[in-house]
This record gives structure tokens, sequence and C-alpha cells, in this order.
């Protein structure tokens, strides 16, 4: 007796939180759902992601405003007043301080004129710049490609300009995309202006059912095939991995098992001529929603997208008004970072195109942002840096720079792998470039990144 009592224990015991594979359970109760209301379990892989990205953002702010200048150079006197403009939130002088933390993108001089400090981007950071550039020029034709069924997944086939404007650099667009592919492929767009908004749309000329394949469907294809599924287990199921933490108890696995198999509409079909007033109707709609996020954000270069520009096409693909909230009913597909602006920001990951925190399978444009990222993240320690070079001194009638040196800071492009010449101050200087990348050591007397993560570790 005490033996068989022993078994059916086992037989009751949950099974532990592993990643869930198409095919987990076979006696299924009907009264199990996926619960509504989930609590977040962070995933500090794409948190940490996030917190590396939250500097290079920054650092891409000050580089527009260097390379706005017509002649790209811009004084040390003007970034407190030009960053408080744009809310980074530097105090007075932290703005010029926060340049010398990364000596491997600014470079920091003394104009031989006007003797006073001036910011300029580093040769490095140049190459890192016409290196995204020729990456985003040559993946252009399939940039079209993600245009055309990004406008094809509407209910009407039309999507507004200014949301696809503000979301061009997840797509790869550039930034003049009006002219450089809407107009230049009239045989796919078509733009006009609405009569009672006046606002910009983008319609889609004609949809072809070659583009209509969701990106699921090719991994659901590639699981058959590969590891031999059940087709019917396959057929409409999504890759489930739950964050490390995640506690999966028996009903919510078998809630998870039902929901796998639950059909849905393809989110290019249109089904504004449906009737979905049923039960079942809401339950296909449902999960049409979930494969309508999963094709957008496979549709971005870096599978990852923020939730407030999600939201602007919500009315145009039928997406649920608590975005947020139906994103955490299913964190073993998507995982919503609050990281990287102070909890403001949220940022929506496709959990299967990452591992460790890195693309699985990374295009040429990911690689050259990425190439940015790893400047930002290069020791300060590595650069020969003056460290009197933004030393101020409050007088009481000028601020005045002292300790200044006529000396110009040397960096070298050892990071690129490519040989690379450049003109500066009047002569010409060639720079051998191979990999060496390290993590970032900040240096004692620069606590500024160290005072607003306090701050963001409270959110």
């Amino acid at each position: 007796m005490l033996v068989f009592f022993s078994y059916t224990r086992n037989l009751l015991k949950p099974r532990s939180s592993s990643p869930l594979p198409f095919t987990s359970i076979m006696h299924m109760s009907q009264s199990t759902s996926i619960p509504k209301k989930q609590d977040r379990v962070r995933d500090h892989g794409f948190d940490n992601y996030m917190e590396a990205e939250k500097k290079t953002r920054k650092v891409l702010k000050f580089q527009s405003l260097i390379l706005s200048q017509p002649s790209q150079t811009l004084p040390i006197s003007r970034f407190d007043s030009l960053a408080r403009r744009l809310g980074l939130g530097f105090k007075e002088n932290e703005a010029a301080a926060y340049l010398l933390k990364f000596p491997h993108v600014f470079e920091i001089y003394e104009h031989p004129v006007l003797r006073i400090l001036f910011c300029r981007l580093t040769q490095k950071a140049l190459l890192q710049i016409e290196q995204e550039k020729q990456a985003l020029h040559a993946q252009l034709p399939d940039a079209v490609t993600r245009l055309r069924k990004l406008v094809m997944m509407s209910n009407t086939g039309r999507l507004r300009l200014e949301h696809v404007r503000i979301a061009r650099k997840e797509f790869g667009l550039p930034d003049d995309f009006e002219y450089s592919v809407i107009l230049k492929y009239p045989e796919f767009f078509r733009l006009f202006d609405a009569r009672d908004t006046r606002n910009k749309y983008i319609e889609i000329v004609e949809r072809d059912p070659e583009l209509a394949i969701c990106a699921i469907e090719k991994v659901r294809e590639r699981e058959y095939r590969e590891k031999g599924l059940d087709a019917e287990d396959v057929r409409f199921s999504f890759l489930v991995n739950f964050p490390p933490g995640f506690k999966i108890g028996k009903y919510y696995r078998i809630a998870v098992w039902k929901w796998q198999r639950v059909p849905y509409w393809s989110p290019y079909e249109n089904v504004s001529g449906y009737d979905l007033r049923s039960l079942e109707a809401l339950k296909r709609m449902e999960k049409r929603a979930v494969a309508t996020i999963h094709e957008l954000l496979s549709l971005t270069v870096e599978k990852k997208i923020s939730l407030e520009r999600i939201a602007h096409f919500r009315m145009a693909m039928n997406l649920p008004k608590k975005l947020k909230d139906f994103l955490l009913q299913h964190q073993g597909i998507f995982y919503v970072s609050t990281r990287g602006n102070y909890g403001k920001l949220h940022t929506v990951f496709l959990r299967e195109a990452y591992r460790k925190g890195e693309l699985i399978e990374p295009n040429d444009l990911y690689l050259a942002r990425r190439k940015l990222g790893e400047l930002v993240l290069l020791s300060s320690r590595k650069a020969k840096v003056d460290k009197e070079l933004v030393s101020y001194r409050r007088d009481t009638e000028v601020d005045d720079i002292v300790c200044v040196r006529p000396d110009y800071m040397e960096n070298d492009v050892k990071d690129f792998g490519v040989e690379y010449e450049i003109e500066h101050d009047g002569r010409r200087e060639g720079y051998g470039l191979d990999s060496d990348f390290v993590s970032d050591d900040i240096d004692e007397t620069e606590d500024l990144d160290e005072r607003m993560d306090e701050k963001e570790d409270t959110v």
C-alpha cells in the first residue's frame, strides 16, 4: 500500500520548468486556460542587453549633435545647454565630462586658433557610421520586401506614413524612405493624403500571395522536418521557451498545450467579413494577435521593437488594447524589458531569435550597429586620454577652462579588421585594424552612470 501511494504521488507531481516542446501532455482538462494576469519574470540576458543599449542611445544623440554641424565639430561649452534641451538628465558641466567616458567615440581637442576645447568623432566612430550606411544601402531590397509585408498585415492594406517613419530604424528603412522606397517603387506602394484627417498613408498596390507566408510557418516546417514531430501538433504551434525562474504548474502546462492546438487566421488574411462574435472566433483572434506581433518582430532588423511603436499599429492590425498585459500572458514567446530608460521604455524581444543576449541569425546591418556598442563598451583606460582636458573652475566673472594641454587624443582604429586612411590635421595617417574588444571598465572618478543606474534600479 505504501509503495502504491508513493507511485501515485509521483504521477501527480508537476514537471520541472523546462522549455515546452510542441508536444507535452496527452490527457487534457477541459476547464484549464492561460491566466489573464501573469507576474513578470525577468530575464537578465535581455535586461543586460538593454543596459548596454542605454549608453549607446545617449552616445547616438551626442553623435547627431556633432554631425549636424557644418564642420562636424562642437565646442565643449555648448554640450551642457544642448543636453538639457534634449532632456538627457545631465547637471551643469556633466555633459562634457560624460564625453570623456567614451574616448573611442568622441575626441576632445584644443582648437588651434580659438584656443578652446572642441569635440569631434574619432576615426573609429566615423568608420562605424560609414559601415552602417553601406549595410543599410546593401539591404535596401530586403527592406522593400519587409515594408510590403508590413502594409499587407493591415486590415485595409494601408498604414500611416508617420507611424512607419517613427519605426523606420527597426525595419531597416533609410531616413528618406518616402522618396527612396515608396515613390521609387510605384508598382508596390501608393502614397496618398486622407481627406478628413489630412494624414499621409502608404497603401499596397497589390497583395502578393507569395509574401503572405509568416516566419513562424517556416519555423514549423523546420521543426517538423528536423525533429519529426506530429503534424497535428506542429500545425498551429509556436516555439515556447520560458525565462529562467518561471514557474510552470501542471494546469498551466495543460493550458499551454491546449492553446498550441487552437487554430487561427493568418495575420495576412483579411478578417473584416468574418463573424467574430462567437467564443471560438474570439480565441482565434487572440491567437492571431500573437501571430501578428510575432510576425511584426520577425520583420525587424534586430527582432525587437518598443511596445509604444507596436501600439501605433494596434488599430490597423486588430491588436488588443492592453498590449503589455497581453504580452505578459505569453512570456514564453515574447519578453518585455523595462530597462534602458528608467522604466519609461518597454522593449519587446522575440525570445526564439536570441540566445544568451545575442541574435542567433545576425545580419550585416545588425552587426554594423553593434560596432558602436563595442566602441562604447571599450575601456577608457585603453585610450590615451588626458583627465585634465575637461576640468572646470567657476570664477566670479567668467567660466574658464584650466589645465588645457594642446596634445591631441591619439586614437587608433584597431577594432574593425580593415585598413583605413583618413586626412587628419593636414597630414595623412594610416591605421592597421584588428579586433580587440574588451568589457567596459569605468574609471573611479567618473560615477555619473552609476548614479543614474541607482535611480533605474528603484523602478
